[in-house]
């Protein structure tokens, strides 16, 4: 008998696996564990869902390019007005290393800002109206 397919999860390679578990450890407010060595980081999520960081083999290094594929991270805006949340938010994600890659943005579901990680890595915070 096959064994079952293991629920599907997120990779990133990095230079600096450490420094980059750190900032999304922070982001998603729980704390990078050490995974398989130094160069590997898990950070578990909500439910069955995990972010896996890693320092790529120096024999087959993964070269760095920009695709379409971003990491999404959302909030709820509450009472408050979602293009707020999202100012105080992208602010506190600044402050930890990111860059903004477009400035924030009131869309009819809500408020979205698209930014890069400390390594370059496509990000989006998005803050839905209630």
């Amino acid at each position: 008998m096959t064994p079952a397919v293991q629920p599907p999860f997120l990779v990133l390679a990095a230079d600096d696996p450490e420094r980059l578990a750190v900032f999304y450890g922070v982001l998603l407010q729980t704390t990078p564990l050490v995974g398989s060595s130094t160069r590997h980081w898990r950070l578990l999520g909500p439910g069955e869902g995990r972010l896996e960081i890693y320092a790529p083999s120096r024999r087959r290094p993964r070269p760095r390019g920009e695709g379409r594929l971003a990491l999404c991270f959302s909030r709820p805006a509450g009472e408050a007005p979602p293009l707020q949340v999202l100012h105080d938010w992208q602010a506190a994600v600044l402050a930890l290393g990111a860059v903004p890659v477009e400035p924030p943005r009131q869309e009819p579901f809500g408020a979205e800002a698209w930014l890069a990680d400390p390594e370059d890595n496509r990000l989006l915070l998005l803050v839905s109206a209630a």
